[in-house]
């Protein structure tokens, strides 16, 4: 399985930054064992000046065409379901067992993502009910990927 991250927006060096490349490394490194082939993370960005839905509409094209044809899509929004990291962990296994060659999550700008594209979604995964900024999001995100492929391969990572 090969995993997608799509974000909107660029992330500048800085802790954030560093903090992301650190998890996408160690994700990407420990999920080879478990059938993850590749996890690989790109930033689309709206150049025109767009305000409110006509934003939310082009990132949502920008974001589609990034994505490969045909991929499972999980839609990080906060109105998606909230789980613990072992239910992601499980969830994640599913995917890899159930034959879904391409996931791809995306992640929306500072101000969400189109309902266009949370309907098109196969799954809504949510970081429970606080909002989180976009540029963090892909952070937490890596992160829980991270600690969902150390939940599978046994690895003392996560201690719950």
């Amino acid at each position: 399985m090969r995993i997608e991250i799509r974000a909107v927006g660029r992330l500048r060096a800085g802790p954030e930054k560093t903090l992301l490349d650190d998890y996408l490394a160690r994700a990407g490194a420990a999920g080879r064992s478990l059938g993850i082939t590749s996890l690989t993370f790109a930033e689309v960005e709206e150049k025109r000046r767009l305000d409110g839905a006509a934003l939310k509409t082009a990132e949502a094209a920008l974001l589609k065409t990034s994505l490969p044809k045909g991929a499972y899509l999980v839609a990080l929004d906060e109105r998606g379901r909230a789980e613990p990291s072992e239910a992601f962990a499980a969830r994640l296994g599913r995917w890899r067992d159930n034959g879904v060659g391409d996931l791809a999550f995306v992640i929306g700008g500072a101000d969400g993502l189109a309902p266009s594209l949370r309907e098109e979604a196969d799954h809504l995964l949510a970081f429970g009910p606080m909002t989180w900024p976009h540029m963090l999001v892909r952070v937490m995100l890596a992160e829980q990927l991270y600690r969902a492929v150390s939940i599978m391969a046994g690895h003392p990572y996560h201690r719950a």
